[in-house]
């Protein structure tokens, strides 16, 4: 016998899925993810035990989920930037830019993904390894539009130190300092692209 899953049926069932998911992300970013057990999160989402074990059968595949599907809008975002095909300097600028207007949402609560690397800290762990893929995409990403401008190894260390500046900004960011670091880091990131370009 063959059953026929109807269009409906499937998207009832991604509406359910995506639900636990922006639930479990306002009570990741809220509380942390130790201190946010599943038996809250269903009760937050209103689903029935079964619905949330047959969509995530593991809270650390949830917890993944919520990684990847925040680093997937992160990265539209750039995308859409970028696609405004401005100078290297100013697309650097602009990636800095989007920090400084984060930092400034009425829901900023830090770096999810910093805070993932904090509470599961172990190389190899699903969660580290979701969390680590959204930093080092962040920094190809900066390496790729700044080798444009320099060598490729000038590249790749400029983009790291820039990476270190904007997750700095983030912490400032966290201890109500957020205006101040982003100034401070566009500046520096552009003396460092200055510098790299030199060399």
């Amino acid at each position: 016998m063959v059953c026929f899953v109807s269009s409906e049926q499937t998207s009832q069932t991604s509406s359910k899925r995506q639900h636990i998911v922006e639930t479990a992300y306002r009570l990741f970013r809220q509380d942390g993810f130790h201190a946010t057990g599943i038996d809250r999160i269903i009760a937050e989402a209103q689903v029935a035990k079964m619905t949330m074990y047959r969509h995530f059968p593991s809270k650390e595949g949830l917890i993944v989920e919520v990684l990847d599907e925040r680093f997937r809008r992160f990265e539209e975002q750039l995308d859409r930037m970028a696609a405004l095909s401005k100078q290297p300097e100013g697309m650097i600028d602009d990636i800095i830019g989007w920090y400084g207007r984060w930092f400034n949402r009425a829901d900023f609560n830090g770096c999810l993904f910093a805070h993932a690397l904090a509470e599961y800290s172990s190389p190899g762990h699903p969660v580290f390894e979701a969390a680590v893929r959204q930093k080092e995409s962040l920094r190809r990403r900066m390496a790729e539009i700044l080798a444009k401008l320099m060598s490729g190894a000038q590249a790749e260390a400029t983009s790291i130190a820039i990476l270190m500046l904007v997750e700095g900004a983030t912490l400032m960011a966290e201890m109500g300092q957020g205006d101040k670091a982003i100034d401070a880091a566009r500046k520096v990131a552009s003396d460092i692209v200055a510098a790299g370009r030199r060399t």
